[in-house]
């Protein structure tokens, strides 16, 4: 049975793949999956999902599915899902498994042993953000005087590390007002459920970004299908870690106890300590490290599928 994964398509020409994913969209066919085009722009701003798979082929009996493309935010992902199954495609994940590992707060509890301390809060839309100031303030008192950093139910603003990302003193009420109110206001519509607040891990830095001035660490994402590993590369850029692949298997429990079937598991190395775990995602909005071969990417994934009758 052919996995179907679909891809968003471009907006100034929807018969081709964003150009973000075009690299992939090809590759996946040329491996040997069906693929197909799903308008965004028609699925999130018109809100008309079915008009939204126009360039989805309609199959007589049920097929599996992957979608490879932007993040969704929940409800989304929920429409698309429902959407689909009019087609007779499954995507491999149910809304509620996408919830699972797409925002922290659900499945933090995975992985709280191999992963920094985390506490969270949920903002009202409209976001207050005076309120979410003060809520912040409260919050942070659990870390003393430690740092910590500032992101939402998914993403961070890394890449404004001193801005709206990183605070360097927990107790610096202040700072963490500031940071929190710049953190809101670069995010705006973007944001994502809530606030989370994050002890910061002093991790084995690389480099720093030429532009931004964030620490490019010692990374790695491993993409998992069914609780096995499947793909795995060094963050910034292709490419192995021979001293990460010795320890993956310590691991295996927390990636086992995931409650979804295709997901990503980004770890880190400490800084003169252990790996531990940064986040989870959703395979099917996870991004491929920075100039990885997509073909290497969707042979394995292809391999993987088949092994498992998908």
């Amino acid at each position: 049975m052919t996995c179907t994964v679909l891809f968003a398509s471009s907006p100034m020409n929807p018969r081709e793949a964003d150009d973000s994913y075009i690299d992939e969209y090809h590759t996946a066919e040329k491996v040997g999956f069906a693929v197909g085009l799903i308008d965004l722009e028609e699925l999130l701003v018109s809100n008309n999902p079915q008009k939204s798979l126009k360039r989805v082929a309609r199959h007589p009996e049920p097929q599996p599915a992957l979608y490879r493309g932007w993040m969704l935010r929940p409800n989304e992902y929920e429409s698309l899902y429902a959407a689909l199954l009019t087609r007779n495609l499954r995507l491999i994940h149910t809304p509620e498994q996408y919830r699972h590992v797409h925002y922290l707060p659900e499945s933090y509890a995975k992985i709280a042993d191999v992963t920094p301390k985390s506490i969270w809060f949920p903002l009202p839309n409209p976001v207050s953000i005076d309120a979410a100031e003060e809520l912040a303030t409260e919050a942070v008192r659990v870390f003393d005087n430690h740092p910590i950093i500032v992101k939402d139910y998914v993403k961070s603003r890394k890449h404004e590390w001193d801005e709206a990302c990183y605070i360097p003193d927990a107790s610096d009420e202040g700072n963490v007002r500031q940071t929190v109110r710049r953190f809101l206001e670069l995010q705006g519509s973007q944001l994502n459920e809530g606030l989370v607040l994050r002890a910061f891990a002093e991790l084995e830095v690389l480099s720093r970004h030429p532009l931004s001035g964030m620490p490019l660490s010692r990374e790695i994402r491993v993409f998992v299908l069914d609780g096995n590993p499947i793909f795995v590369s060094t963050y910034w850029e292709a490419g192995e870690d021979a001293a990460f692949n010795a320890v993956l298997g310590e691991f295996q429990a927390v990636i086992r106890s995931i409650e979804s079937r295709f997901f990503t598991i980004d770890f880190a190395k400490t800084n003169n300590g252990p790996w531990i775990v940064l986040e989870l995602g959703d395979g099917q909005v996870a991004g491929l490290p920075d100039h990885t071969n997509p073909e290497h990417f969707y042979v394995q994934l292809k391999k993987s599928l088949e092994k498992r009758d998908i």
